[in-house]
């Protein structure tokens, strides 16, 4: 009956200790340290390249207290073997700290262990039976405790990374700080408060650090910690704690483990211990514990607990290169860009890191590189080697902990001399500007172009990365004279540059044709030195000079009327920048063919098999046949017409009906047959576009249908008790996110290049599985889940 009472007065003291609960829970306070090593296979690492141990791994370990340290502690090491299964005796190892012979534990990790944590506990005489028969009594709170005080240690240590770099650009470059802050909190995955870059640069450093504790994002933990025991103590003060009265907000992700683990161990101290959480930051064979509260050394004394690495292999890296683009190997200063990639910066996992440069004859060489966090990827150690000749190929590759890993392939590029050729040839036209289009090199190696006269003048030539091999620039040629011209390509390093011989010729101006369809508001003017053209009338239609190209027969000049073209010939009066005029005779075309496409269908042989996948309108799977129609809106598609298709990559085909793929319904309905990967290759995938042609005549592109290579999905197993679901299938990297809901709210990634078979996704709220696949980005499919 006293027992009500004390209800009330718990919710106002838990509520009221809120606030301050919330300033005090940073880990802020420097424990002691810790010394290990881990040896594998003959080989030893310290535990801050560590990311897991295994079983028969040889783990040393000793406390690094200073001399004058009064108080004797006990270093025990437990490993455990799951929530419902205590661990035998033999598995707890402890080390007296004080005694000289007796302060270092050699040990193995025992076959079966799930996971181990590290206690630090004050001598009392008969300590270690204590904290043995409290682990042993409560193995899931000791579980739970190891496997998130490990992740809150690598989320503190992605903080600490993000604050030591922004304090050492603030010190030593604080100009950088606008531009180098969004790059650091990318890598390293921290919340940036984008405000403090609009602040007096002397105060950007201070504002990007304030609230430390806020600033790591959200990791995705699961359940809460309450959720691995029951009773009303711990189960009262979890509901509490869910409020915002209670402190519900206040705490960033691994602040909020720490408060849910200090709860937990709350629930059973004793008059004799209580149990008091840490974080370990690994750095070299050191282990740094950090605590959010100070210990006690009166009853009940206060125990340490520190996680250790997880047991079980080491994932390896699911890195991703950070963007298509590719990165100049020679360019001073180069970083290699990688994407979720945090720990890499934050840790000391990554060792003996390089990059595997594959060259156009095949053969390999291995670069070393290193983190750069300011950067967001890899940079090399040293200069580039200087015969290194032409590269197609480069993956990073190194160790992970103790194991090997290769990837993400990253886009890189280098050339050697002589890369570089002008397209179509190395003839210019002087009096004007001249387009020039450069192929064959490392577009992203170029530094800059110049271009030199025989009498030595050099004159700057701005040119934009039009391809990865490809340059487009307008040469200064109104002012030049007839002759030979040199243009030199520079790139980035000290190798030379390209020199490229131009003949640079007179050419006098020429009125070849103006073709014109009618019903179109474009016509074509062919000839040469139409950059002195600024308009045509034809037709009573003005029609004015828009882009210009140069092709190895002349020019090509489109212009463009306010109307739509008429149908019959003419005369049309030619209009010139120095105010003649020329008459030209003009025959107009035939209306180019139009169509609308009326439906599309597709029959897949993948449609049987695995969960049905419901595309949206428009998108077909890429192995289907496919057939669709379309009515003819302008002009004519006679039996010698066609229709011609091409896909993204830019392949084209064309249907007929002499061959079957055509068939006529009605005077104007057309039904097409194909199947793409057998009309256009068996990459294709992405949006294609269909044209009617007849009688050389070809209408506009339009679009028909967007073609989604499609995974085969098994099933999705969904336990009944738990919030995850394990998705079965093949194929999977096709597809980019999955989701439980159509907007795509909560999503689960696909890692680029996944070729696993099952990947762990949350549960589903509904009955429906959403997809977005990588062939039609803007569209979403679904799957109807059984049941």
């Amino acid at each position: 009956m006293l027992r009500m009472p004390l209800i009330p007065l718990m919710l106002a003291l838990l509520f009221a200790a809120a606030p301050a609960r919330a300033q005090q829970n940073a880990f802020d306070l420097a424990g002691p340290d810790l010394k290990l090593t881990v040896t594998r296979d003959g080989t030893t690492l310290p535990i801050g390249a560590v990311p897991s141990l295994l079983p028969g791994d040889k783990v040393t370990a000793e406390a690094t207290l200073p001399p004058d340290q009064s108080a004797h502690y006990l270093l025990v090491v437990a490993f455990l073997r799951g929530a419902t299964n205590p661990p035998p005796k033999d598995w707890f190892f402890v080390a007296e700290t004080w005694r000289k012979k007796k302060n270092r534990l050699e040990l193995a990790v025992p076959k079966g262990a799930e996971q181990a944590v590290l206690l630090l506990a004050p001598d009392t005489g008969g300590g270690f039976d204590a904290v043995r028969d409290t682990v042993r009594g409560r193995p899931g709170v000791f579980v739970r405790a190891a496997q998130d005080m490990f992740q809150a240690s690598l989320d503190r240590a992605r903080l600490d990374a993000f604050v030591a770099a922004i304090a050492r650009i603030g010190e030593s470059a604080p100009e950088r700080l606008a531009t180098d802050a969004p790059v650091l909190a990318n890598a390293l995955r921290i919340k940036l408060n984008a405000e403090c870059l609009a602040r007096p640069r002397g105060l950007q450093a201070a504002c990007l650090t304030q609230n430390r504790d806020s600033l790591v994002l959200q990791a995705q933990r699961g359940t809460t910690l309450a959720e691995t025991l029951t009773g009303a103590p711990v189960d009262l003060a979890y509901s509490l704690a869910a409020t915002p009265q209670g402190g519900g907000g206040f705490y960033s992700p691994y602040i909020g483990l720490a408060r849910d683990v200090a709860k937990l161990f709350g629930a059973f101290r004793s008059p004799q211990y209580q149990y008091l959480p840490a974080i370990a930051i690994g750095r070299g064979d050191t282990l740094k514990l950090l605590l959010n509260g100070a210990p006690s050394f009166q009853n009940p004394r206060s125990v340490l607990v520190a996680p250790l690495p997880p047991l079980g292999p080491a994932s390896p890296p699911i890195w991703q290169a950070g963007g298509p683009t590719p990165v100049c190997l020679a360019k001073p200063g180069l970083a290699l860009p990688l994407e979720d990639a945090p720990l890499l910066y934050a840790t000391d996992f990554g060792r003996t890191l390089s990059v595997r440069i594959t060259g156009a004859d095949g053969k390999s060489r291995d670069l070393p590189v290193t983190p750069d966090v300011e950067k967001g990827g890899v940079r090399l150690d040293g200069a580039l080697p200087a015969d290194i000749g032409t590269v197609a190929n480069a993956v990073l590759q190194g160790s992970w902990g103790f194991d090997r890993f290769s990837g993400p392939r990253l886009p890189v590029q280098l050339d050697a001399m002589g890369a570089w050729r002008a397209t179509p040839d190395s003839n210019v036209v002087v009096g004007r500007e001249h387009p020039l289009v450069l192929r064959g090199g490392a577009a992203f190696c170029v530094s800059q172009i110049a271009l030199s006269d025989a009498g030595g003048t050099r004159t700057s030539v701005p040119f934009k990365v039009t391809g990865q091999d490809e340059l487009t620039m307008t040469l200064p040629l109104k002012d030049a004279k007839p002759g030979a011209l040199t243009l030199a390509v520079a790139r980035f390093g000290t190798a030379p540059p390209d020199s490229i011989p131009l003949t640079a010729r007179l050419e006098a101006s020429r009125l070849d044709r103006f073709l014109a369809h009618a019903g179109d508001q474009t016509g074509v003017l062919e000839g040469a030195r139409l950059d002195q053209v600024t308009g045509l009338d034809w037709k009573g239609l003005h029609f004015v000079a828009d882009a210009l190209s140069r092709g190895s027969e002349g020019d090509r000049m489109v212009m463009t009327a306010e109307a739509t073209i008429p149908t019959g010939d003419g005369e049309a009066v030619v209009r010139l920048r120095d105010g003649r005029s020329v008459k030209l005779a003009v025959r107009g075309a035939s209306p180019r063919p139009a169509a609308t496409v009326l439906s599309r269908a597709a029959v897949s042989p993948l449609a049987k098999e695995g969960l049905a996948i419901a595309l949206p309108e428009g998108v077909l799977p890429a192995d289907a046949a496919i057939d669709f129609s379309l009515r003819v809106t302008r002009g004519t598609l006679g039996d010698t017409g066609a229709v011609e298709i091409i896909g993204g990559e830019g392949a084209t085909a064309k249907l007929h009906f002499a061959d079957g793929s055509l068939q006529r319904i009605g005077s104007d309905v057309v039904v097409a047959h194909f199947v793409p990967r057998a009309l256009l290759g068996p990459g294709v995938a992405g949006p294609l576009r269909f044209r009617l042609v007849q009688a050389g005549a070809s209408g506009d592109w339009q679009p028909l249908v967007a073609l989604a290579r499609l995974p085969l999905l098994n099933g999705l197993n969904c336990p009944a008790e738990g919030t995850s679901c394990t998705l079965v299938g093949r194929d999977l990297f096709v597809v980019s996110a999955f989701s439980g809901s159509a907007d795509f709210a909560s999503s689960t990634q696909v890692p680029l290049g996944f070729v696993g078979t099952s990947l762990t996704l949350p549960k589903p709220m509904g009955k429906k599985l959403y997809l977005r696949l990588h062939d039609a980005p803007d569209n979403i499919a679904s799957v109807s889940l059984p049941g």
